[in-house]
């Protein structure tokens, strides 16, 4: 079937798959392989079967989907990317988060270990002796799942000669508070557990009388992290500021990376997060291979028969999510 002969309907977004994955189980992608749609999705095809131009300086309107029942459908699809865009451009997520399950329910019973000191070496096995055993065993609660969305409201007299790119704009944003909520989620599952009685474990700082943190303090804690490694440390803008005034954080190297990169790599060897979702008084640090589970109901959800049948006025973007711990140890706070 030639892709500006398809149908296009509300049904495709029911079909348990995403939008795009329905339309390239009919359109496959392959099948313009070296002519010049080459490099399209299918979703992108149909954009370009009704000349509609989402970003440049022939940039459509809102009203240029609306034209006709077809195109109206590719509206909640142009929507979902923009937000998935926004999310993208704020996540800090992938640097903490080992791996990403995706779940067709709202339940989901993740698996855990927790080996003892001695289960973390190997031991040499001597010739008919007893192997170690690792026991990995399903957690005794439930995955918490958020939904974190926003609710678009707007007539589609008061947008319909917006243009695109500045329509997407405001849907990035959305995708930014979604990005944002979710890594508070993050960070609340790595400091008090998933609720399977895996808080994580807390050192004071020499000097907590006045909540002063140094360097020395910095070594113990990283190597705390034995066998793991200390990757990744997330602190608020204080406790941020605290640590890149120290001398030691100041040295050539790591001056020069934060200067020409913006990211801040720290004397240790892990990379340091500012987030404002962590306490005044923590440090949270973790090994981000083997630290966290996310655990993702699908992703970002749109209320299609409001944006194709109502043409918007009210309208939910929801995307579901939660955490996991897999290995305790794997992160520790530091308070400050």
């Amino acid at each position: 079937m030639s892709f500006d002969s398809i149908r296009l309907e509300k049904g495709l977004y029911t079909t348990g798959k995403s939008f795009t994955n329905a339309l390239e189980a009919i359109d496959p992608s392959e099948n313009y392989k070296g002519t010049n749609l080459d490099g399209l999705d299918a979703y992108q095809r149909q954009l370009k079967r009704f000349d509609i131009k989402v970003n440049g300086p022939e940039c459509s309107a809102v009203e240029k989907f609306f034209t006709n029942t077809d195109s109206a459908a590719l509206f909640p699809e142009f929507v979902a990317r923009a937000v998935r865009q926004g999310m993208e451009e704020a996540d800090i997520l992938s640097k903490i988060v080992a791996v990403t399950t995706v779940i067709d329910g709202l339940d989901y019973r993740s698996i855990e270990s927790v080996p003892s000191d001695s289960d973390k070496e190997l031991a040499v096995v001597a010739e008919g002796a007893h192997i170690p055993e690792t026991m990995i065993r399903t957690q005794e609660n439930l995955v918490k799942l958020y939904k974190r969305g926003r609710m678009l409201t707007a007539s589609y007299e008061a947008i319909r000669f917006q243009k695109l790119d500045l329509f997407a704009i405001t849907l990035r944003q959305i995708g930014a508070y979604i990005a944002r909520s979710q890594f508070a989620d993050a960070v609340k599952v790595l400091k008090y557990g998933d609720g399977n009685d895996n808080p994580a474990s807390s050192t004071s700082v020499k000097d907590s009388a006045n909540h002063t943190v140094t360097y020395a303090d910095i070594i113990d804690f990283w190597n705390s992290f034995s066998p793991y490694s200390l990757t990744t440390l997330i602190a608020g803008p204080d406790n941020t500021a605290k640590l890149l005034n120290l001398s030691e954080f100041k040295d050539a190297a790591a001056g020069f990376n934060f200067q020409s990169t913006g990211k801040m790599i720290t004397p240790v060897g892990a990379e340091l997060i500012r987030s404002s979702a962590v306490d005044s008084s923590d440090i949270i640090g973790l090994d981000s291979s083997c630290a966290l589970e996310m655990i993702k109901s699908g992703e970002v959800l749109t209320e299609f028969d409001k944006l194709i049948d109502r043409q918007l006025e009210r309208a939910a973007i929801t995307s579901t999510a939660g955490f996991s711990k897999i290995f305790k140890d794997a992160s520790k706070i530091l308070t400050v």
